[in-house]
């Protein structure tokens, strides 16, 4: 049994540094006509150094399970599985990089599990990626790990989408606290990671923050992509916090925070006071800032996570006494917003 595990470990060890020769990603970009497609935002990195560093920063993935996000040709692939994985899930929208993909699979196998999935990312479900892998308890160290080099015109989105996951514990969360090692555009980046009183602080700096500990680990030029972006590039991990910072829903935080940052050179109750209708708005918005006692004549990137969450809960608190209020849009069609001209609270009792 000894002389097995033995010869399992030196398999996992030795081997995958003795990978039979593959054409360099310039070569198979060449071999297959590949090209970036402006319109899925693609950007290849070719320097082996920078693909390592962005997997050195997810940590220690030996013998873990990782999904990766928009392999493209299979720069950041190699450098993860030179960390051998347990397990490597690969999820490309393009199908013109599976032969590329293929080729590594093939390079990996009986050593590394490595699945390509053929599906844009917005739409699989992580919860199917690893069926052998057993969830680990939330407080534990995870197993499971997210990587990837996202296309700019859907990190934002999916992001989000993410960190819903997050919240509920659902897709990808299912296995515990997966860790995300992620490129953003810079000041995508940036907006993240910011803290109070910054520029940079938005509602994606709150959401992330609630539900996760975001760090900006480093910067990769544009000039290390092909074609090259106009702009740099950060390299943010995320890492599910053991006690996220709220228990409110998601949608419902998200939706708060909207307002907040929705004027955010103007006093922090101009936009604060669009979650409710005209005829009730100036007791509402009052009601809201007293309770949550914040001065609603601050500027919403003054504002702490846990001041913001405040306002969160106040509003969660005015909506559970009066539920249709949460379906009010001020930005809606005009007959919908029309609807609510004469209404108070007398008329929602």
């Amino acid at each position: 049994m000894a002389a097995s595990a033995f010869s399992n470990s030196i398999k996992r060890s030795d081997i995958i540094h003795r990978l039979p020769p593959l054409p360099t990603i310039r070569d198979l970009i060449r071999l297959y006509k590949l090209r970036a497609l402006k319109q899925l935002s693609q950007n290849f990195l070719m320097d082996e150094r920078l693909t390592d560093k962005i997997v050195k920063a997810a940590g220690n993935i030996e013998n873990k399970y990782v999904i990766e996000v928009g392999p493209g040709p299979g720069s950041i692939t190699r450098s993860i599985l030179r960390r051998r994985p347990n397990h490597l899930v690969v999820v490309e929208k393009d199908r013109r990089f599976i032969p590329t993909l293929q080729l590594l699979k093939e390079s990996t196998f009986n050593v590394i599990e490595l699945d390509i999935i053929r599906d844009d990312i917005l739409k699989y479900n992580c919860e199917n990626a690893f069926p052998t892998c057993k969830p680990k308890d939330w407080l534990d160290s995870p197993s499971t790990h997210i990587i990837g080099n996202l296309p700019f015109a859907i990190s934002t989105r999916l992001l989000i989408n993410w960190l819903k996951d997050m919240s509920l514990k659902r897709g990808a969360w299912i296995y515990g606290r997966t860790s995300l090692t992620l490129t953003f555009q810079l000041e995508v980046a940036q907006r993240i990671v910011a803290e109070i009183a910054s520029d940079q602080r938005c509602r994606l700096s709150l959401m992330s923050q609630f539900w996760a500990k975001p760090e900006l680990k480093f910067i990769i030029p544009g000039s290390a992509f092909v074609p090259k972006p106009e702009v740099d590039v950060g390299v943010v991990t995320l890492n599910p916090l053991k006690l996220p910072s709220t228990d409110l829903p998601f949608d419902l935080v998200e939706k708060v925070m909207r307002y907040i940052f929705s004027m955010r050179q103007k006093y922090v109750r101009r936009g604060i006071q669009n979650l409710f209708p005209p005829k009730i708005r100036d007791d509402l918005t009052k009601r809201i800032f007293y309770e949550a006692d914040i001065d609603s004549q601050s500027r919403s990137f003054q504002l702490s996570n846990e001041e913001c969450l405040r306002l969160a809960q106040v509003y969660y608190n005015i909506i559970q006494e009066h539920p249709v209020i949460d379906s009010y849009n001020y930005r809606g069609p005009k007959e919908e917003r029309e609807v609510w001209d004469d209404w108070d609270l007398n008329s929602m009792q």
